[in-house]
């Protein structure tokens, strides 16, 4: 019975390891995506060193969105 346990619990979390790989990996894309399409003429990376704290919420903001999608997505 515990080896059983053990088992289901290593399988369980290899399995959300996996959904948070697969989760971080669409947000830096989708996040460099919203980047380069759609901001072509800011740099966020410039204004993020200036200080730009709106542009700190926008981006955290596409991320957290993002998230979201994708946990909604990954629960089936």
């Amino acid at each position: 019975m515990e080896t059983e346990f053990l088992i289901a619990t290593l399988f369980n979390l290899g399995v959300n390891l996996l959904y948070t790989v697969v989760a971080l990996v669409i947000a830096v894309v989708a996040l460099t995506w919203v980047d380069r399409k759609l901001l072509k003429d800011v740099d966020i990376q410039q204004q993020l060193q200036n200080g730009n704290i709106a542009v700190a919420i926008f981006a955290s903001t596409v991320l957290l969105f993002v998230a979201l999608i994708v946990s909604f997505g990954l629960k089936g």
